[in-house]
C-alpha cells in the first residue's frame, strides 16, 4: 500500500473520545460503566430547540444554505455578542461551521504555515497541538503559574520567538477548569500588542462558570487588540447540543472570509435543520442554561467532597467547565488491580477494568501526573462513581453489576 502522509503520523487519536468509546463499548457488553470521560452535558436539548428543528424539517428546510451559515443564525450570534460580551461583531465577521472544533480548525488554517510557532498552555486540551500540526505549525507548550494554572506575561515573554504566530487562550479552560480574570488579561495585553500576536480565544465554556465570578475574554479586556483576535465558540456546552454540531467563529472581516472560503472546500454549509435549532437556543428563552450551570455547580460541590476524601489526590478547585482535574502522582509505585501504577494512563486503565469508571490520562492534556475526570453527568451517577474510585483505592471489594 503507498504510504500516508506525515500529517496523519504527526498526530495521536483524541484520548477523551478513545476512553469514552471504550467505556461505551464496555456498556453494550451490559458492564454497569460509569463513564466520566466525555465533556458531554447529559440534560435533554431544551424542548422549544427541538421543536424548532422538526418545524424546519417540516417546513423542508433540508437544502444547502450560505456556506458561512444562514443570516438570522449569524445575526443572533452578533446579538449575542452584544448582549453577553458588549462586543460589536456583525454577521459578516461570524462564520458558522460544523461544531466548535470545526471553527478552531478553521481558525488555525486561516492563521498559520510551516515554521509558524503557536503558544499553547499547560495543561491544554488535546485537540489544540494537533490542529496547529495540521496547519503546518508547531505547538510550543509552555507551563503556566503553578498555583492558578494561567499563563503570565513572565512566561509569555520566554516562550515568545520570531516564528511565533499565535497564543491559544482557553478560559474557562478544559481540563483544569481555570479561568482569567480581567487582571490576568488586562496583564497579558500590552505583550501581546507589542508582539502583533493573532490570539485564538477558545469561549466554548463562557455560560459555565461559578462563584460569582464574570466571564470575560482578551476582546472584552482590550478592545484595542479586537484585530488580533479570534474567537472560537459554539452551542454544544452552553444548550447541551454536542451532537447537532454547529459552532462559530467571529474576527477581523479578512479572517472571517478566509474561514468561509476554506469551509466552502471542506463541508460547504453547516447542517441546515441545526442551524435552526442553533438560532432558537441563541435567541429563544435562556432561562434552562442558567438551570444547567446551577446544577453544574451543585455537581462540582459534590465532586469536591467526594475528592477531599482521597487522600492520595489533590485536587485544584476549578472555576468553571464541568471537569476536575486532580494530580494522582501520589499513587505512582503502589499495586492496584494486580497493576504498579507508574502513569496517569496505567491508573485509568484499571479504574475502567476493575471499578468499571471511565477517566482520561492527563497525558495527553500535557499533564502526565493527573487525571481529568467530568462531571457533566447525573448526581446519582456521579455518587457512584466516585464511591467506587475510593472504594477501589481503599482495597475494599467492589460489587458491580451488569
Amino acid at each position: 500500500m503507498p504510504a500516508l502522509s506525515q500529517r496523519v503520523a504527526a498526530i495521536d487519536p483524541s484520548p477523551t473520545l478513545a476512553l469514552d468509546t471504550e467505556a461505551k463499548a464496555m456498556k453494550a457488553q451490559g458492564l454497569d460503566v460509569v463513564n466520566l470521560s466525555i465533556g458531554e452535558p447529559d440534560f435533554p436539548t431544551p424542548a422549544h430547540i427541538g421543536l424548532a428543528a422538526q418545524k424546519a424539517i417540516e417546513a423542508g428546510f433540508t437544502k444547502y444554505t450560505a456556506t458561512e451559515g444562514i443570516l438570522p443564525l449569524r445575526e443572533a450570534i452578533s446579538a449575542k455578542f452584544r448582549r453577553d460580551n458588549d462586543l460589536d461583531y456583525p454577521p459578516e465577521q461570524i462564520v458558522v461551521s460544523c461544531g466548535g472544533k470545526h471553527a478552531l480548525y478553521n481558525a488555525f488554517q486561516c492563521l498559520c504555515q510551516a515554521d509558524d510557532e503557536v503558544i499553547i498552555p499547560v495543561p491544554y486540551w488535546v485537540t489544540y497541538p494537533a490542529q496547529a500540526i495540521l496547519a503546518g505549525a508547531r505547538p510550543v507548550l509552555v507551563p503556566t503559574d503553578p498555583e492558578r494554572e494561567i499563563l503570565t506575561p513572565e512566561i509569555l515573554e520566554k516562550a515568545l520567538t520570531p516564528r511565533t504566530k499565535a497564543l491559544v487562550i482557553n478560559s474557562p479552560g478544559n481540563p483544569s477548569g481555570r479561568a482569567y480574570s480581567v487582571e490576568d488579561l488586562a496583564r497579558l495585553a500590552p505583550l501581546i500588542k507589542k508582539s502583533g500576536l493573532w490570539v485564538i480565544s477558545d469561549d466554548i465554556y463562557e455560560s459555565l462558570i461559578y462563584d460569582d465570578r464574570r466571564f470575560v475574554n482578551l476582546a472584552m479586556v482590550a478592545p484595542d487588540l479586537k484585530d488580533q483576535i479570534i474567537i472560537v465558540h459554539g452551542v454544544s456546552k452552553t444548550y447541551s447540543m454536542t451532537g447537532w454540531r454547529i459552532g462559530f467563529l467571529a474576527g477581523p472581516l479578512a479572517v472571517a472570509k478566509a474561514a468561509a472560503k476554506i469551509q466552502g472546500q471542506m463541508t460547504s454549509n453547516p447542517n441546515s435543520v441545526a442551524q435552526k435549532a442553533a438560532l432558537a437556543a441563541l435567541s429563544g428563552p435562556q432561562e434552562p442554561v442558567a438551570q444547567m450551570r446551577a446544577a453544574f455547580a451543585q455537581r462540582r460541590q459534590k465532586v469536591l467532597q467526594a475528592l477531599s476524601q482521597i487522600p492520595q489526590w489533590s485536587t485544584p478547585t476549578p472555576d468553571g467547565a464541568f471537569y476536575v482535574f486532580p494530580r494522582i502522582s501520589a499513587l505512582y509505585g503502589s499495586r492496584l488491580g494486580g497493576r504498579v501504577i507508574q502513569s496517569s494512563e496505567d491508573l485509568a486503565q484499571v479504574l475502567l477494568k476493575e471499578a468499571q469508571v471511565a477517566t482520561v490520562p492527563g497525558t495527553g492534556f500535557g499533564a502526565p501526573d493527573r487525571l481529568r475526570l467530568s462531571y457533566a453527568a447525573s448526581l446519582e451517577e456521579l455518587e457512584k462513581g466516585f464511591g467506587r474510585i475510593q472504594a477501589f483505592l481503599e482495597g475494599k471489594s467492589l460489587s458491580l453489576g451488569r
